[in-house]
């Protein structure tokens, strides 16, 4: 049996109460469906800056009822210490997404993207240290490895910082590691590399590569692609995500505890070969993509070249597997891609 479905069978005989902040997201939304399925109660905190209610409506239909009777919502921001007390009273797990995510917003707007992701985490690890949670999983960031140039990526490689953004990622690793030295305050911090999958929101200025191509092909507009379409990226499918965030939580494994992994695949997709097999997938339903070209632009400033992560630590610690490659995760995004904004 996988350390994944033990951990799958536990939360099938023991209940707990879980935290997500940025419920109402792509991510935070994946997790509270995941959790909810699984028989757990979960208490979801957003400001609803980025996230959206839709989503919520969306997991009531697709966990019925009884099960998402187990679920509460805060609307309240992680800026706001009073909020985070409030949500993390009587918290067993915290699962922490809520960030203004998006390297080019950071550049635009450093100052707002510091109170979220260095002042909003902060609160978070006083709140949840005060109400004495078991553990403090969070959100990292493979824009943390900034300018060092090895690949594959491991975590205790880091080179400088290349946008606001990476800073304030890199910053929640060290005030999380000063609270595991300081109180004992058990945290593990989980670096993604590119997540995709379905309610992953296409639209604004900020939104990520894959929802915003599926939307721009789907409705026949132009795909623009940063620089040559040689950069690439590992790209990483939700579900392997929430199997790191349900592993993080629950492991027993005391060397597992208080360290930051790479979540993702361990391969390398170019933004080339991610357009052309969008396009694949998609113009079988949509005929007039087989003509289709995209447009090259500028290089993007802040952007990293290359990105890929090597997830041994990961394997080996904790267990994770990850059980999408881009192919498949590529198949179950289009899907609900095209369920959900071709109407």
């Amino acid at each position: 049996m996988s350390a994944y479905q033990e951990v799958q069978n536990h939360l099938h005989h023991h209940q707990y109460r879980w935290l997500v902040t940025g419920a109402a997201g792509f991510i935070g939304s994946n997790l509270v469906e995941a959790l909810l399925r699984a028989g757990q109660q979960v208490v979801g905190l957003d400001n609803l800056s980025t996230g959206h209610l839709h989503n919520f409506d969306q997991i009531e239909k697709l966990v019925g009822p009884d099960l998402w009777s187990n679920f509460r919502f805060i609307k309240g921001d992680i800026v706001s210490l009073d909020d985070c007390r409030s949500a993390c009273d009587g918290v067993d797990f915290v699962l922490h997404e809520a960030a203004l995510g998006s390297v080019s917003r950071s550049i635009e707007d450093p100052i707002l993207t510091n109170s979220s992701n260095v002042t909003g985490f902060l609160n978070m690890l006083v709140a949840a240290r005060n109400a004495k949670v078991k553990r403090f999983v969070f959100a990292a960031s493979s824009s943390t490895y900034g300018d060092h140039p090895k690949l594959p990526k491991v975590e205790d490689q880091i080179g400088k910082p290349l946008s606001p953004y990476a800073v304030t990622k890199l910053v929640n690793e060290l005030y999380a590691d000063v609270f595991a030295r300081s109180y004992g305050f058990e945290s593990i911090g989980l670096r993604y590399f590119n997540v995709f999958g379905p309610r992953q929101d296409p639209r604004g200025a900020y939104a990520a590569v894959i929802p915003q191509w599926v939307a721009a092909l789907i409705e026949n507009r132009e795909v623009a692609i940063n620089g040559d379409g040689e950069t690439s990226r590992d790209f990483c499918f939700i579900d392997n995500v929430i199997q790191a965030n349900l592993l993080a939580a629950l492991t027993s494994n005391p060397d597992a505890i208080n360290q930051v992994y790479n979540v993702a695949v361990g391969d390398r997709t170019t933004l080339n070969e991610l357009y052309h097999a969008m396009r694949q997938l998609l113009s079988q339903r949509f005929p007039y993509l087989h003509d289709h070209k995209p447009l090259y632009r500028d290089f993007r400033a802040g952007d990293v070249r290359h990105s890929q992560a090597d997830i041994t630590k990961a394997r080996e610690l904790l267990g994770f597997n990850p059980t999408y490659r881009i192919d498949a995760g590529l198949q179950q995004a289009m899907n609900w891609y095209v369920e959900n904004l071709s109407r």
